[in-house]
């Protein structure tokens, strides 16, 4: 796997297995220059702690449903994947449990993130980078997995383009992104979102990057009601600025406590979304392709 220089000059950067050789200097994480984000090393933090790293039931099923459509769509040659927003790398281990013959690559925007992530994985490269505006070569990666990342760039087309780019011909993007723009709130702020989507929205957002959506649907569509109900009273109770951190933290403790009802109302939903396509959901899957 090849990775362009870092700065005008220098060699390209080498993976040793362990570490990238750069400037004959060794490095865990391959640092590119990034602009503005949507994200930071402390929402990420956040987010772990509120969600007890990583066991919330709907986080399992978002990353269930990725490893799903990965077995599904690329079989078990051996492959390359790239997951952008790896954040604390939950899903980079399940992948690495579930297809062992994939080479896997971890993308983020928050250094601060993949250096602890480094700590703890060894053996897969990680990367920073501006998804809107990738330096990472095209024609690169089997698959993409891009779960909750493209809600926090403005430029969400340029970014799509990229990751059209990156996948070789044939290639497979599993995408997810935060459902339902009409509830749109606080929550959404803090985490800074620039938007929730509609299904037809975001597959409309993936086809004018030149990738086929072969698969679409809802995630999350069982528990949509209560969801619903939810997102629409916060809407009706504003917040300040500094209160938003906290009522982040408690909307997502307060639902990690129903976790054992979670988990199965979301095996029920996965055995009912292979027949159907949900009407809504919190959030929109799909998965797309690369032509030929």
């Amino acid at each position: 796997m090849t990775f362009p220089p870092v700065s005008a000059g220098e060699e390209s950067p080498v993976w040793n297995g362990g570490a990238f050789i750069r400037t004959g200097q060794s490095t865990r994480v391959l640092a590119y220059e990034v602009g503005e984000s949507g994200w930071s090393d402390e929402l990420t933090e956040l987010h772990e702690n509120a969600t007890e790293s990583g066991a919330h039931f709907i986080d399992v099923a978002s990353r269930g449903h990725a490893v799903n459509e990965l077995k599904r769509t690329l079989g078990t040659k051996p492959v390359s994947i790239m997951e952008v927003g790896c954040s604390a790398g939950h899903l980079l281990a399940d992948m690495r449990r579930s297809l062992p013959n994939a080479t896997l690559t971890g993308g983020d925007y928050t250094l601060g993130t993949l250096v602890k992530l480094g700590e703890k994985m060894p053996g897969i490269p990680l990367v920073r980078f501006n998804l809107a505006d990738s330096p990472l070569p095209p024609d690169t990666y089997d698959a993409m997995v891009l779960l909750n990342v493209l809600e926090h760039i403005e430029d969400d087309v340029a970014a799509t383009k990229h990751i059209a780019r990156m996948l070789k011909p044939g290639g497979v993007a599993v995408i997810e992104v935060p459902a339902g723009p009409e509830l749109f709130d606080d929550y959404d702020r803090q985490l800074q979102h620039f938007r929730r989507y509609t299904l037809p929205g975001i597959c409309g957002v993936i086809e004018r990057a030149g990738l086929v959506v072969e698969r679409r649907n809802y995630l999350g569509a069982l528990i949509y009601p209560a969801f619903y109900f939810a997102k629409k009273l916060s809407q009706s109770r504003p917040r300040s600025a500094s209160e938003r951190e906290q009522h982040v933290a408690n909307a997502i403790g307060a639902t990690s406590r129903f976790n054992a009802i979670g988990h199965a109302i979301m095996l029920l939903e996965e055995t009912i979304g292979r027949a159907v396509t949900f009407p809504r959901g919190i959030r929109c899957v799909v998965t797309a392709r690369k032509p030929l």
